[in-house]
């Protein structure tokens, strides 16, 4: 079995970008935030997902 990833909910996540958590759930509900899913009532992050949002995002706003 693989390891799984590292979960954050959502206010780690918020104070990880420095961001309101309904911040979170905007970008969410617009599509624009990292993938994230539920566990019953509860918001999770897969910490890869961040990153790859991160880098995606970082990608975009290089003027190379």
């Amino acid at each position: 079995m693989n390891q799984l990833d590292d979960l954050l909910t959502a206010q780690e996540l918020a104070e990880y970008l420095g961001v309101p958590v309904a911040t979170l759930y905007a970008w969410r509900y617009r599509g624009d935030g990292p993938a994230s899913f539920r566990v019953g009532r509860h918001l999770r992050y897969r910490a890869h997902d961040v990153e790859t949002w991160i880098r995606s995002r970082v990608a975009a706003q290089d003027p190379r």
